[in-house]
Order: C-alpha cells, then sequence, then structure tokens
C-alpha cells in the first residue's frame, strides 16, 4: 500500500507514530518532499525555508537521514545526480528519469512476470531471496525530444494508416 500524506496533521500524526516528536523542523521538511518530490536535500532547504526561514542545511540533512530511515521518505540515487527525495514509499514503484533535463516521473511495478525479480545465480555465489528490485528507466523525454526534434519511440501517424 503506499503511504501519502497531506497537510500537516497527517505528517504529525505519522511522526507520533513512528515515536517521533512532532518539530517544526521535521514538519517543513515533509511538507517541503511533499510539494517538490524527487528533489536534492539543497531544493528541499530552499522549500522548507519559505515555510521556516532559520532552518539550518544540518538540520534538514539530519531530518532527511532520520526519515529515510524510518520509511517516511524515500531516497534514490539516480546517476550523475546528488540523492533524491520522495514521499511516496510503502510501494515498489521505479524511476524514470530524463538524460537530457534530470525530469523524473514515477512509474509503477511492472504488473505479471518480472524478470528483474527472479535473478540467475551461478554455482558460485548464494542465491538470496529478492525483496526488493530497484529499476532505473533512462530516457529522453517527450519535451526534451520535441525541443531537440529527436525521434520518438511512438509510432508516427503514417505507420500507422
Amino acid at each position: 500500500m503506499t503511504e501519502h500524506f497531506d497537510g500537516h496533521e497527517a505528517w504529525a500524526a505519522a511522526l507520533r507514530a513512528h515515536g517521533r516528536r512532532v518539530t517544526k523542523q521535521r514538519l517543513a521538511v515533509l511538507s517541503a518532499v511533499e510539494r517538490h518530490p524527487h528533489s536534492p536535500a539543497e531544493s528541499i532547504l530552499s522549500a522548507a525555508r519559505a515555510e521556516l526561514p532559520e532552518l539550518t542545511a544540518q538540520s534538514v540533512y539530519v531530518v532527511l537521514g532520520d526519515l529515510t530511515d524510518l520509511h517516511m521518505l524515500r531516497r534514490f540515487e539516480p546517476p550523475h545526480s546528488p540523492a533524491l527525495y520522495e514521499t511516496r514509499v510503502g510501494d515498489n514503484h521505479h524511476h524514470a528519469i530524463c538524460i537530457s533535463c534530470g525530469r523524473v516521473e514515477d512509474v509503477d511495478c511492472a504488473v505479471g512476470h518480472a524478470p528483474c525479480l527472479t535473478p540467475h545465480w551461478d554455482e558460485e555465489t548464494k542465491p538470496m531471496t529478492i525483496q526488493i528490485a530497484d529499476v532505473m528507466y533512462q530516457g529522453i523525454c517527450q519535451d526534451c525530444q520535441q525541443s531537440q526534434q529527436l525521434p520518438s519511440n511512438r509510432p508516427s501517424e503514417e505507420t500507422q494508416k
């Protein structure tokens, strides 16, 4: 089940449920990540300072680390990018990243047979029970394709006739 919270009251209840005190810093960071998913810590700091101007970078990093450990936030690290944070937790979704502009989109987990969850174990490895497979799709978004006049993967009207 995907957990998704709106507003300070819901975040406050979630913090209490995880045994954490409800602080202005935690609420400001959670609200910033909720409003700006797939953001790095520096962007979260800037957004949270709109609500809490005295917030320090160190506080943001500590809060991000703690809330990630509690699974209230998800942290993922795209190639050539700082870690990004989001509030969509509790499901095994993946990410599609535009290699041109850096835009990140959520992608639901594949339905049906998922070969990424069935690794091939050679004779020299000790097999494991896979619980999560973290898939990252990389490509060029439609906006970048249009602005760069790159071909898309969609069939053209000519080929559909």
